[in-house]
């Protein structure tokens, strides 16, 4: 089965801090691209070239308005990232279970 495109990719979407501060910025409200600008202090082309990309993964859509382009997120396009995350909750569970017990234990023999 081939893989699609490097930029159509939700995981190596998000692997870039700055598609997932627009992404977390984003998922308050629609903002402009000029708001985008502003928050996370980068030049538009950056941010222009980073929406491209996470709109092609459809993590993003854009709304024209004028001259304006407004973008929200897709909330529900980032299901298979909380999914595949979701494969290591038990093991985290384990984990801080494991961690309480031994704190417990140092606890209880300490008395």
């Amino acid at each position: 089965m081939p893989r699609p495109p490097a930029a159509a990719d939700v995981f190596t979407a998000v692997a870039d801090p700055h598609r997932r501060q627009m992404l977390v910025y984003l998922a308050a409200r629609e903002r402009a691209v000029a708001e985008i600008v502003e928050a996370l202090q980068l030049a538009q082309p950056s941010v222009s070239k980073h929406l491209k990309v996470l709109r092609e993964a459809g993590l993003v859509e854009p709304r024209r308005e004028g001259k304006q382009v407004f973008y929200h997120t897709r909330a529900h396009a980032i299901r298979p990232l909380h999914e595949w995350a979701g494969i290591f909750e038990q093991y985290w569970r384990h984990q801080l279970a494991r961690i309480k017990e031994r704190a417990e234990g140092r606890k209880g023999g300490k008395t």
